[in-house]
């Protein structure tokens, strides 16, 4: 039989484990509350800035500041010539199957700025291609063709790779649209940290046998907060309910147990 000082500190185990629980399942709960928050003002950020009037890119005095949360998805016209031969197959997967971005370079009164110029399928022997050339000392003063005109969404590097596949760029393998790394490797300077990605129509393709699909940007914000904050407060709520049971199982022995002790005396 347990003694009463026993029973005593079992209970205070008990309340204990349960306040910690009730603590810890309830923060978890307002800080997907919180998320969810976040999650919204950025889904609205991002809406508002996609249906936007265009605006003239950030220029290089501005480079240092571009980031995510000021200029992500801003939709952005910029023009200039396409330096074609530097274009970087960048592979990848979309609705349209297995295949490559074109990440062409821009020649702008600005600098160099990259543009995802569209979705090509993958076809036999793409991936033995020839690398482009080494950039010349100006690469600008080859560029050629008409004038180039994109109004299209300006979007950050991706410097890191997807599902452990990293860019390799002495085999020219790429595998993630990582704009230094690629402006590197083709010794290319004066190159905005950001890229544009083009919309239907404006792929600009030099031949038909380049031509790309633009306008694949994918603008999803997986939502899942509600549902996580939900499931905390009711682990909590759960808890909480499961101590209180415990404490009236426990008050109504304690009062059956008197009841009999009383009896016994009687």
């Amino acid at each position: 039989m347990a003694t009463p000082r026993s029973t005593s500190g079992g209970k205070i185990v008990l309340a204990a484990c349960a306040v910690l629980l009730f603590c810890v399942f309830a923060a978890l709960g307002t800080w997907q509350v919180k998320r969810l928050q976040w999650k919204l003002d950025l889904i609205e950020r991002v809406n508002s800035r996609v249906n936007a009037p265009p605006v003239p890119p950030p220029g290089p005095q501005q480079w240092a500041r571009v980031s995510a949360a000021s200029d992500e998805y801003r939709r952005v016209r910029v023009s200039g010539k396409f330096l074609y031969q530097y274009t970087t197959r960048v592979q990848t997967t979309t609705a349209l199957g297995i295949g490559f971005w074109l990440m062409t370079p821009l020649c702008t009164d600005d600098g160099i700025v990259f543009v995802n110029r569209g979705f090509v399928p993958m076809q036999s022997g793409d991936l033995d291609k020839p690398a482009p050339p080494s950039a010349a000392a100006d690469p600008c003063a080859g560029a050629f063709g008409p004038a180039a005109e994109i109004t299209g969404l300006l979007r950050l590097p991706e410097p890191k790779g997807r599902l452990l596949r990293e860019n390799d760029p002495a085999h020219e393998r790429w595998y993630v649209r990582d704009i230094p790394a690629i402006a590197a490797q083709r010794g290319l300077t004066g190159v905005a940290p950001y890229f544009v990605d083009a919309p239907a129509g404006q792929e600009y393709p030099p031949d038909a046998s380049e031509r790309a699909v633009g306008g694949l940007t994918v603008i999803a914000f997986p939502n899942n907060h509600l549902v996580y904050a939900l499931t905390w407060f009711a682990l909590a709520a759960m808890v909480a309910g499961g101590y209180y049971l415990v404490l009236r199982h426990e008050k109504r022995r304690t009062r059956a147990n008197d009841q009999a002790k009383r009896a016994r005396d009687d």
